[in-house]
C-alpha cells in the first residue's frame, strides 16, 4: 500500500478509524488503537518501514486482534442485547466503506479473523498478500476466510436498500406514530417478522431481551403509550446512523436515545434502539 508522494500520513488517520470502528463497534477503543498505532510507527527504526500506510494498517489490525479477545470476554457478560456505537454519516465516509448497522452486528458472529480478512479485503480494498501480512496468514488462508465470512454475511446486506430521503420520511412517521400511540399506523410500516433490540446496557431501563414479531413490537409500543403522554419525547433531529435512517431523542429522565430503523422496500424490518449512555458520548447536537 505505497502512498502518492507527499501523502501526509494523519490523512490517513479517518481510514484507520473506520477500520478500527468496524473490528471493534466503539469509536473510543478505534481511536486509542489508532493513536496507539502512530506512536509505534514514531518510535520504529525509520530504515525498517519502507512503507508507512502498510505498516499502519497492520499494526492497527493486530492491536485490534487482540483487543477483540477481552472485548469478547466482556460481552459475555453484558447485561441485554449488545449494540455497537452509533456513527453518525460521517463526512469523510468512504464510499465503498457501505456496512451498516446490522452487519455490524453479523460481523460479531464471525470469528476475528474472518472479520479482519473480509473488512481488509472486501471493504478497504486491500489484496491478499496484503491482508495476510496484517493477520500473519498466507495469501490463499486469508482468501478462505474472507469466503467465508461472505458465506455468513450473505442474508444480512440489505437487498432493498432505501434512499436517504426516503428513509428519513419513514423514520418520522414511525417516530410520530409511536410517540402518539397510533398502532394501526405502526402496523402498517411493520414488517410480520420485525425484530426489535434495546441496548440499555445495564446502566438505564431498555427492554432487557429482543423482541421478534410484529404482535410483540406493537404490544411493547401499547405499553410504553401512556409513558410517552406522561412525558412526552424530545425529538432532537433525524440521522443517518450506522447506514440506516433513524432519529435522536431525549426520553423520560433526561435519557439520551438513538433509534436506528432497518428498512426495506416500505416497512422496518428491524428497530435498534441505542441506550447505554456510555456509548453515546458522541452524539451529535446532545449538550
Amino acid at each position: 500500500m505505497t502512498l502518492a508522494p507527499g501523502t501526509d500520513l494523519q490523512e490517513l488517520r479517518p481510514r484507520l478509524i473506520r477500520l478500527a470502528y468496524r473490528i471493534l463497534g466503539s469509536v473510543a477503543d478505534a481511536e486509542d488503537v489508532v493513536q496507539d498505532a502512530y506512536c509505534r510507527w514514531l518510535a520504529a527504526d525509520p530504515l525498517s518501514v519502507r512503507e508507512p500506510a502498510a505498516f499502519l494498517h497492520v499494526i492497527v489490525t493486530r492491536l485490534c486482534l487482540n483487543q477483540l479477545k477481552s472485548a469478547r470476554r466482556r460481552r459475555e457478560t453484558y447485561i441485554g442485547p449488545w449494540l455497537p456505537e452509533p456513527i453518525f454519516e460521517p463526512e469523510d465516509a468512504d464510499p465503498a466503506d457501505d456496512i451498516t448497522l446490522p452487519l455490524m452486528i453479523a460481523l460479531e458472529r464471525l470469528s476475528p479473523l474472518e472479520r479482519a480478512a473480509f473488512l481488509l479485503h472486501d471493504v478497504f480494498g486491500m489484496d491478499f498478500p496484503e491482508v495476510g501480512q496484517a493477520i500473519d496468514r498466507t495469501p490463499a488462508a486469508c482468501r478462505q476466510l474472507a469466503s467465508r465470512a461472505r458465506t455468513h454475511l450473505r442474508h444480512e446486506r440489505s437487498r432493498f436498500a432505501v434512499s436517504k430521503e426516503h428513509g428519513i420520511r419513514i423514520a418520522a412517521a414511525f417516530f410520530a406514530a409511536s410517540r402518539n400511540g397510533d398502532l394501526s399506523a405502526l402496523r402498517t410500516m411493520l414488517a410480520e417478522d420485525v425484530i426489535a433490540c434495546a441496548d440499555g446496557g445495564g446502566k438505564v431501563p431498555a427492554t432487557p431481551t429482543p423482541l421478534i414479531g410484529i404482535d410483540a413490537v406493537l404490544r411493547r409500543h401499547a405499553e410504553m403509550a401512556d409513558d410517552f403522554v406522561r412525558c412526552p419525547s424530545q425529538l432532537l433531529r433525524h440521522a443517518v446512523v450506522d447506514g440506516l435512517p433513524g432519529f435522536i431523542t431525549v426520553e423520560a429522565g433526561s435519557i439520551v436515545q438513538v433509534t436506528a430503523l432497518h428498512i426495506e422496500g416500505d416497512r422496518i424490518i428491524a428497530l435498534y434502539v441505542m441506550r447505554n449512555p456510555d456509548k453515546l458520548k458522541r452524539v451529535p447536537n446532545v449538550s
